[in-house]
């Protein structure tokens, strides 16, 4: 075997390894689960999700997801927790636990302290038989045969079935919440993903000017506004109605076609009926109905009333691709 047939296979069998060993978590999802999600939808309080070491660094992550899908969450250390941090953990709060063992000794200080302040826990561990599995009020069982590294040593596939038991929770209450495309925008309104949720055709416009020509301008007046707009593209009005449209594409095959041009007007060139949008579209179906048809430019239209022009490179600067 060579040198990368080795590294591969490596590759493979820790893949392997931990997509089976997550499909071994489907048995474990019982009653617990479920009255762990009913109690975080009812709680008025946070969910604070803590742990020590590989399982603190998935904790984190946990958070971020519960926090970003609407289950108002914080992290907290519990080292820290036992060494003046405890305050971080308010009346009504739900704590969740995180700890392969379930009995390292920061969490077996931990756990009486929590209890003492009456506070709901769940227990994220893979031991049932651990001081932790036996405290808490609710367990998820997150037990792995082993570890993806060849010692059975490094924290790998525990780590990615504690996140994955996150993550069902976390999508578990995102579906009965009924959080939806709208909440999730709100919670992330930078960069692409958030672009993709909110931004619309109408927040473009501003960034271009807005060609336009007469239907009886002559090629020379098109060529113009195509040229000073810099859109490769002009719309044609009749009236102020939208008519048709002149490209960049339509000049070269005029030019192909046609050797004395002087007497053609806009109506001769300009392509009728042209795909128009609406303001108030996201910029992300833009962009769709753009590779869809091939083209670059749609023209926004409200009401039969012409607006301006979205080009696929505005949509490309604002990161929807």
């Amino acid at each position: 075997m060579s040198a990368k047939q080795a590294i591969l296979e490596i590759a493979r069998t820790v893949i392997k390894n931990e997509g089976e060993a997550i499909l071994d978590l489907l048995p474990y999802l019982d009653s617990n689960f479920e009255a762990t999600v009913k109690a975080i939808l009812q709680s008025e309080g946070r969910v604070v999700v803590t742990g020590v070491g590989k399982s603190a660094l998935i904790a984190n992550k946990i958070v971020a997801t519960l926090n970003s899908t609407g289950t108002p969450a914080i992290f907290m250390h519990a080292a820290d927790a036992i060494h003046g941090d405890l305050g971080t953990i308010q009346k009504n709060d739900i704590v969740i636990c995180l700890s392969k063992s379930g009995n390292t000794e920061e969490i077996k200080m931990l756990i009486p302290l929590i209890k003492r302040g009456e506070n709901l826990l769940i227990g994220l561990t893979g031991n049932l038989q651990s001081t932790l599995a036996k405290q808490a009020d609710h367990v998820l069982n997150t037990f792995v045969e082993k570890e993806a590294c060849p010692n059975n040593l490094a924290p790998t596939t525990s780590t990615t079935a504690q996140l994955v038991m996150g993550d069902a929770l976390a999508i578990s209450l995102l579906q009965l919440r009924g959080f939806g495309k709208e909440d999730f925008a709100k919670y992330h309104p930078g960069g692409s993903l958030g672009k993709k949720l909110y931004l619309r055709v109408s927040d473009l416009l501003n960034n271009n000017q807005k060609p336009a020509v007469a239907i009886n301008a002559s090629v020379k007046e098109v060529i113009v506004e195509i040229s000073k707009k810099m859109l490769g593209v002009t719309a044609v009005l009749d009236k102020d109605q939208l008519v048709g449209v002149v490209t960049d594409g339509d000049i070269r095959r005029m030019l192909s076609k046609h050797d004395d041009i002087s007497g053609l007007q806009a109506k001769d060139i300009m392509t009728k009926r042209p795909k128009t949008i609406e303001p108030n579209v996201l910029a992300v179906k833009a962009m769709e109905t753009l590779r869809a048809n091939g083209i670059s430019q749609l023209l926004v239209q409200d009401k039969k009333q012409y607006l301006g022009v979205v080009h696929i490179h505005n949509l490309i600067n604002e990161g929807i691709a």
